[in-house]
């Protein structure tokens, strides 16, 4: 059965024109797909740095305000999307902007390796060291201590998640919060709406087809038993003492069910935790070149919880 007459009209031409990614082809030449373009903002300054990595050397694309003039700002540590094998830091300009732009932070995106290259624990490594970076240079690039935020959606929520985990559980950096958008938590894919939102009915969206396959070559051939929690967040026996959190996630998305339980639970163990679910919507409808309605109340949502964080992480 056809989910079409379930999807937002003013999303349905977006999801009819997309392309359909089949992961079982060459995953190098679906990498070359260019996303749509977004309008660079002449009111953001992109530098990059490379620092060294866990086994290599790290990409860091940071976005700040052109005008400055030495502010001490807030900042936004941000993990793309692409199921732990695809994206890259430049594909979330448009909308690493529009934070800079609407919340006056820094931004600073990590280029994390990506599977199956090379395979967990890579990525989350690579996003950890990532972020001690910003920690320790935090002075040099005019932040706020007090008030850095993770960020991420899809495998980029995911790993804005298991960030969390791992931070909390190294010690030493105190995130002040967490926004793991539509997130990719579960490996098992047992849930209710990673069976209902499906190759057959949703095509042209992410699916049950495409995100097993994801996982696969995410976490590789020697995937243990019970995958680590670093890995697959929803698997964590423990959230508490983790930084506050936001997410949303769209009705017709195969990570519905897995977000809400995780929402759940985190209300459970005390932490302080919004959430949006929107009807009709399919994994990614906030994309910054999507201009409906649905699209731009769910990226305003984004940054009026940034906001929020921000003068609340100033006040303590």
């Amino acid at each position: 059965m056809s989910y079409q007459n379930r999807v937002l009209p003013e999303l349905l031409e977006i999801l009819n024109k997309a392309p359909k990614i089949d992961l079982n082809e060459d995953i190098v030449s679906i990498r070359k797909m260019e996303p749509p373009a977004a309008d660079r903002s002449p009111e953001v300054k992109i530098t990059t740095r490379n620092i060294q990595g866990p086994e290599s050397e790290l990409l860091l694309r940071i976005y700040e305000p052109a005008d400055r003039n030495g502010t001490i700002l807030p900042a936004v540590y941000w993990m793309h999307g692409g199921g732990y094998i695809l994206g890259s830091p430049e594909g979330d300009d448009g909308f690493c902007e529009y934070m800079v732009n609407e919340c006056q932070c820094v931004v600073i995106s990590v280029d994390y390796r990506l599977a199956p290259e090379h395979p967990f624990p890579a990525a989350i490594e690579d996003c950890y060291a990532g972020l001690q970076w910003v920690f320790a240079h935090a002075e040099e690039c005019q932040i706020d201590l007090s008030r850095i935020a993770i960020a991420g959606a899809s495998a980029g929520g995911g790993l804005t998640a298991a960030l969390s985990l791992l931070a909390r559980d190294r010690g030493g950096l105190q995130i002040a919060f967490q926004m793991p958008l539509y997130p990719m938590l579960d490996d098992r894919n047992e849930t209710s709406s990673s069976y209902e939102i499906n190759e057959e009915n949703m095509p042209k969206a992410w699916n049950r087809e495409s995100n097993l396959k994801a996982w696969e070559l995410y976490l590789g051939p020697d995937a243990a038993a019970v995958t680590s929690p670093y890995a697959a967040p929803g698997r964590a026996e423990d959230l508490t003492g983790l930084p506050p959190a936001y997410t949303f996630i769209g009705q017709l998305d195969p990570f519905r069910d897995e977000t809400i339980t995780y929402v759940a639970r985190l209300a459970q163990a005390g932490v302080s935790v919004e959430f949006h679910l929107y009807p009709g919507c399919f994994h990614g409808f906030d994309a910054i070149f999507n201009d409906t309605e649905v699209s731009r109340q769910a990226r305003s949502g984004c940054i009026e919880v940034l906001r929020k964080a921000f003068k609340q992480s100033n006040k303590e």
